[in-house]
């Protein structure tokens, strides 16, 4: 138990067995045996990343029905097995705000994503509170409450944890039960829980959290004019980067920065003289055993048989800004008529694509988002629907075929 001297108050009346810090295996334990008949329990992660590839996890907050704790996860000797347990009983939903960072870190832990799993500020999306309605104002509205947000930036890493940092930490997952039976009446009472279950599938899909290093190519941004060989020493050497990364547990920019990467794959250097002259390389690096790896990465590439593809690369053809910007608004109306968060429904390269193409692939043509925009979408494009307004507000207005 921890004493709450001179900090803001938080209303735990309905915590009767308290607000715990556990820093062995054996309370762990016991706390998560409690959890297993919770019909959901809220929880948040602290971590640190800066330094690392992998994310270094300091703490674990878990709010269940009548009792919360923060779980020290650096404390010594501790085993996380009970808490990785009660992560994957199907039987306890798990609550989170934001959820991908920390699903990221339990699926680095374990190899599995928390299910089932219900995060608030997607579903605060689906039920109108904008694009990325913070944590603080799903407190605010709908836990009628304040945080505390002067530890946001303190070093998790560092021992003992002060006093004030267990506050700001449990006080997170006590306002998170709240806003969770909030917004899971707004979901039962608005008909949008397939909406949301939606979200929620793609959230949880593992594929999301896999760091395959053949596929870490596709996070750089390429300009100008590329071909085939370029995107084969590219994979190649971002592969390398991403598995000394890994295997080092140092950031990917430590092992070798983007514009590096890009430079020798645009110039393919076969030697160590040659790779010396990257602007973006240090010289020492270049002759060490590093740059050794590199040059072996640079020719893997220029071998491999089966270079990847150049990018689809969206064109839009002359004449179709307009449309796209009246795709825009015809989002925003529809978004804010339907009280759902535009980025939810489209993106802006989604409506350059349906702009381009009705049988575009992407979600706005599909399941409810086609029913609430993709519909309307088609029929501005083709002339059946028309914009305009009226006093303050935005009017649909339907016109005749052919029209």
């Amino acid at each position: 138990m921890f004493a709450r001297r001179g900090l803001p108050e938080l209303d735990f009346s309905a915590y009767s067995c308290g607000m715990t810090v556990i820093t062995d295996t054996a309370a762990l334990a016991r706390f998560c045996a409690r959890q297993q008949g919770a019909s959901f329990i809220a929880v948040d992660t602290e971590f640190v990343r800066e330094r690392t590839y992998w994310p270094i996890l300091c703490l674990v907050q878990v709010a269940g029905p009548i009792e919360a704790a923060a779980i020290d996860a650096l404390a010594p000797g501790i085993d996380l097995e009970p808490l990785f347990a009660l992560m994957t009983d199907e039987k306890v939903l798990k609550v989170f705000h934001a959820a991908r960072q920390d699903v990221e870190i339990f699926f680095n832990l374990t190899g599995g994503v928390p299910a089932p799993l219900f995060d608030t500020q997607i579903a605060a999306m689906v039920c109108g509170f904008g694009d990325a309605a913070s944590y603080e104002t799903l407190v605010s509205k709908l836990a009628r409450a304040a945080l505390d947000k002067s530890s946001r930036f303190t070093d998790w890493t560092q021992r003992p944890l002060t006093e004030r940092q267990i506050h700001y930490a449990l006080a997170d997952v006590v306002h998170l039960r709240t806003v969770y039976e909030k917004l899971q009446e707004r979901l039962a009472s608005n008909g949008r829980a397939g909406w949301f279950a939606e979200e929620m599938a793609e959230l949880t899909d593992p594929a999301n959290y896999r760091n395959e290093p053949l596929e870490a190519w596709r996070r750089f941004r390429l300009r100008g004019r590329i071909d085939r060989r370029f995107l084969a020493v590219l994979r190649a050497l971002a592969a390398w980067r991403e598995e000394a990364a890994q295997q080092r547990n140092l950031p990917r920019g430590r092992i070798l920065r983007d514009e590096a990467v890009v430079e020798i794959a645009a110039h393919v250097p076969k030697t160590i003289e040659a790779l010396a002259r990257t602007r973006s390389l240090p010289r020492g690096v270049a002759e060490g055993k590093l740059g050794r790896e590199m040059l072996e990465a640079v020719r893997r590439g220029l071998a491999d048989p089966d270079p990847p593809s150049l990018p689809t690369r969206l064109e839009t053809p002359p004449g179709l800004g307009p449309l796209v910007e009246l795709l825009r608004v015809l989002l925003k109306e529809r978004c804010e008529a339907h009280q759902v968060a535009q980025r939810l429904v489209a993106s802006a390269e989604d409506l350059e694509m349906i702009a381009a193409d009705d049988r575009a692939p992407v979600r706005a043509l599909t399941g409810w988002r086609r029913a609430i925009f993709g519909e309307d979408a088609l029929a501005l494009k083709h002339g059946r629907l028309a914009l305009t307004a009226a006093g303050k507000q935005i009017r649909l207005v339907a016109l005749p075929t052919g029209a």
